[in-house]
């Protein structure tokens, strides 16, 4: 038995050094060799995302963006809403050419993680290829606007159908293709101005040699259109449910029907305003205009609060995001109660919405009191959120956040506890930087609770993932607490 858990941990430790020399050599640009040493790694566990998409990053560096794709769909394949397989399948499609798929996946990769900006740069410059390849962006039929992404209507869907009504969609949707006029009518005024992308997929699935070939990925273009037409036709079913115009029409009289017409291309309209503003909102917050930010947030907050709940479904999420913005935002301008009061709210409405909302206000409220010194209330509301975290690099940050936390408020026992899961996220994130700050809570916690040999062990390991990174003010910090507690050692 023993000697069965020591070859266990020999090769956990073989695997983990593959892995670290991997990122080592490719961040000194041998990629080839990086490769070589994902590919050793991969042999002992076939399964690590984080390899596929170590490797994948090798290939796409070396020109070789087949391969590159072809790993970063392996590592989809592990954990489909893994963000980073999501990115790098969307670069390789990008250096393949293939822009309007990497356009999808850009889109998929910001709608899992909105906050990483290279998603947002990925959508630009595959629009700019795009427009430059083809012409003028009114010629491409697949484009962002008709991602639908910014709704997030598919995933109440998918959650309010059986996954056996949606496997049929593809044959449910290709009987109904053969519509009545007034049925196509209540089609195009449920999708308002993405019916003309959808005119336009329709169109390409008549052209029996286009839909027999293949992307350079491997898939099936009949499969990608189709499954671009079943997602609108999904996302009308929905707005049906949620304004059954066929039966509002019967009874309706024509002074109604004008009132109403504003309705119906309601959907795409209010995404048009409010991605628009959200990207300004965040785009002033960003370059440290937090007043600009704010006022535009107030703006549409009022509008939207002028809008009813029959022409947007979700509208208690999208105050909630907007409360969230301002609360940065007074944060940003030293006003803590403003920014809690905002934060607070964001809490009470996303309570009725969906679980990322949840935690996006869980997570604002615990940064609040972190940064204000209330480290106790932060652990309380930081505590909340991890059963609504999934990420590995989510899991490491929170995790060492309530580390630092109880570290702060002499809790050692757990401040270790947490900088050890916070290790082990950023191990299976492979993100170095948080390896560094992991090992370091770890490191610190040992040294307060009187375990001088353990603390010495973890800051020599954040020392050797600082050299990793070549973090030079990191590791004269680190190589200064290690000193000190070096010097705690029995003589």
């Amino acid at each position: 038995m023993w000697d069965g858990e020591l070859d266990e941990q020999k090769l956990k430790g073989v695997f983990s050094s593959l892995v670290a020399d991997g990122g080592w050599l490719f961040l000194k640009g041998e990629n080839q060799k990086a490769a070589d040493s994902f590919t050793s790694a991969l042999a002992l566990n076939q399964d690590d995302k984080n390899c596929f998409v170590g490797r994948s990053k090798c290939y796409l560096k070396m020109g070789h963006s087949d391969q590159a794709l072809k790993d970063a769909e392996a590592s989809l394949k592990v954990d489909a809403t893994f963000f980073e397989g999501l990115y790098m399948k969307a670069e390789a499609l990008y250096h393949m050419a293939e822009f309007e798929f990497a356009l999808v996946f850009y889109h998929r990769g910001l709608k899992l993680r909105p906050q990483i900006q290279e998603f947002r740069l990925g959508i630009q410059k595959a629009q700019e290829a795009m427009e430059n390849s083809i012409g003028s962006p009114s010629s491409v039929k697949l484009k962002n606007k008709g991602d639908l992404a910014f709704f997030r209507k598919d995933e109440e869907v998918k959650r309010s159908k059986p996954i056996s009504a949606i496997q049929n969609l593809t044959k449910e949707k290709k009987q109904q293709s053969q519509k009545t006029p007034k049925k196509e009518k209540t089609t195009r005024q449920m999708l308002g101005e993405f019916y003309s992308d959808r005119k336009y997929l329709e169109s390409l699935m008549k052209d029996e040699d286009l839909v027999k070939g293949k992307t350079k990925g491997g898939e099936r273009l009949e499969d990608v259109i189709q499954g671009c037409l079943s997602y609108l036709d999904t996302c009308t079913d929905f707005w049906k449910q949620e304004s059954p115009i066929c039966d509002q029409e019967k009874n309706r009289k024509p002074a109604q029907q004008k009132r109403s017409k504003p309705r119906h291309g309601a959907p795409s309209e209010h995404a048009q305003f409010l991605l628009k503003s959200l990207d300004e909102i965040d785009a002033d917050l960003e370059c440290g205009n937090a007043e600009g930010s704010l006022k535009k947030a107030e703006e549409v907050m009022k509008v939207v609060q002028r809008w009813s709940d029959k022409e947007v479904p979700d509208k208690k999420e999208i105050l909630g995001g907007l409360h969230s913005c301002m609360g940065n935002a007074w944060l940003d301008l030293g006003d803590v109660d403003k920014a809690l009061e905002h934060h607070h709210k964001d809490l009470e409405l996303s309570k009725q919405c969906m679980p990322e909302a949840l935690s996006r206000a869980l997570d604002n409220i615990g940064r609040v009191y972190a940064q204000t010194g209330q480290f106790e209330q932060a652990a309380e509301f930081w505590q909340k959120k991890i059963p609504l975290v999934y990420g590995a690099l989510e899991k490491t940050w929170l995790f060492h956040g309530l580390g630092c936390c109880y570290l702060m408020l002499d809790r050692h026992d757990e401040a270790r506890e947490f900088g050890l899961r916070s290790a082990a996220a950023a191990d299976e994130a492979a993100d170095e930087k948080w390896q560094i700050n992991a090992h370091v809570l770890v490191a610190q916690s040992e040294l307060k609770l009187g375990n001088f040999e353990s603390s010495v062990f973890y800051f020599e390991r954040a020392l050797t993932h600082a050299k990793l990174q070549e973090d030079d003010s990191a590791m004269e910090a680190i190589q200064k607490a290690l000193e000190e507690a070096k010097q705690q050692l029995p003589q």
